[in-house]
């Protein structure tokens, strides 16, 4: 696997047909199977589709991605609106508790 690359595939022999294995690179160290296809006949035809099945992993990896992007996006607009709705809570009440305590001090004299 060439050093860069968070995907890969290996072309390999087992036996009398060929394997192809689809790579990703998970640490520095760590190198995990994401798919893997046996027993075709000829290196050209393991070659073919293991260029084929990078490309699709990889663009649906990139899809992937973006849907969560959105939705992180989404959870943090979520979050953000929670917390001022929050702080207005929390406004409101102080409000009142000061108001409270003002008539209570206003009822004393």
């Amino acid at each position: 696997m060439a050093k860069g690359k968070k995907y890969d595939y290996e072309v390999f022999a087992a036996g009398e047909t060929w394997s192809v294995k689809i790579l990703r690179q998970a640490s520095a160290r760590k190198v995990v199977v994401s798919k893997r296809q046996d027993g075709f006949a000829t290196e050209d035809e393991a070659k073919a589709w293991g260029e084929t099945e990078l490309k699709q992993f990889m663009e649906q990896q990139i899809e992937r991605n973006k849907r969560k992007a959105e939705r992180r996006e989404e959870r943090a607009e979520a979050e953000a609106q929670a917390l001022a709705r929050q702080e207005e809570a929390q406004a409101r009440y102080e409000e009142s508790q000061a108001k409270y305590e003002a008539s209570r001090y206003d009822e004393g004299e």
